[in-house]
Formats: structure tokens, sequence, C-alpha cells
């Protein structure tokens, strides 16, 4: 029982780590609401599949909310932070049943994401900025759901495994 906890707490921070340098790495500005293109996603993507949906939505979120408070957005944290973690819960759960649903997790998952930037972004900004946002974050759900789905074959040929 310590074991598996431990391996789940590593598992969540290493995740987190990886999903906050993903998210710095490259940034791609999107001028009104000052936000930004990254390949976060693909992390939060990838981990949700791989650790689930407890521990993979909350390093998607963790992370996420760690590089908006690194990267010199800390307002945006509280809302990355829950967007992210409900986008990684989503694509765990819906990706644990069998690797047939991976892509329709991921989907639906980076879905939510979309949905949840745009609902925040009308509610602090307007409608009109978000609606500059939404092909930014469109790109940003996509990219994440291809790499995501890439990464996981390519680890799954490799048969490495977080066992």
């Amino acid at each position: 029982m310590q074991q598996d906890t431990s391996k789940k707490a590593a598992a969540l921070a290493v995740g987190a780590a990886l999903v906050a340098v993903a998210t710095l790495m490259i940034r791609v500005p999107i001028a009104p609401t000052r936000g930004y293109i990254n390949l976060g996603d693909t992390m939060v993507l990838l981990f949700a599949i791989l650790l689930g949906p407890v521990v993979g939505g909350a390093a998607g979120g963790i992370g996420s909310a760690l590089a908006d408070i690194i990267g010199g957005f800390p307002h945006w944290a509280p809302w990355t932070l829950i967007i992210k973690g409900i986008e990684g819960a989503i694509a765990g759960e819906i990706s644990k049943r069998k690797k047939f649903f991976i892509p329709i997790g991921t989907c639906l998952g980076a879905f939510e994401m979309v949905i949840g930037y745009f609902l925040v972004e009308s509610y602090l900004y307007g409608v009109g900025a978000a609606a500059v946002e939404l092909p930014g974050n469109v790109i940003q759900a996509v990219s994440g759901i291809i790499f995501s789905n890439v990464v996981y074959v390519a680890i799954n040929k490799m048969g490495l495994s977080l066992d």
C-alpha cells in the first residue's frame, strides 16, 4: 500500500513538472488577452492516459497552474488548475476503458479545455476577446490530441510502462 502511494506521488510530481516545462518551453502569444498557445496539453493528455483520471488529472492541473505562476500569469492559475484538471480527468477516465477509447478520451478532454477557457475568457474579458482566443485554443487542443496519441503509441511500441 505504501509503495503504491509513493509511486503515485512520484508519478504526480514528475507529471506536473513535465506539464509545466512543456507549457513554458514554447509559447506563441495571442494578443487580446495576453494568452498563448503551448505544448502543455500534449503532456496533460498523455499523463491522463498513462496515470488515469485522478493522478493524471491532478498532474495536468497542478503542472499547468504552476506554469501560469512561473510564466507571469498567476491570476490564471486557479482557473487553469480547474480547467486542465478536468481535462485530464475526462481524458483519463474515458481512456482507461480500452485502448480504442484513448483518442475519444483525449478529444473530449481537449474539447472541455477549449470550452472552459472560452467561458472564463468571456467572463473576464468579454465574448469578443474570448472569440479571438478560440482558434488558438483549438490549435492547442488538436495538437495536444495528436501528439499525446502519437507519443502514447510510441511508448507502447517500446514496451515502456509506469507500473
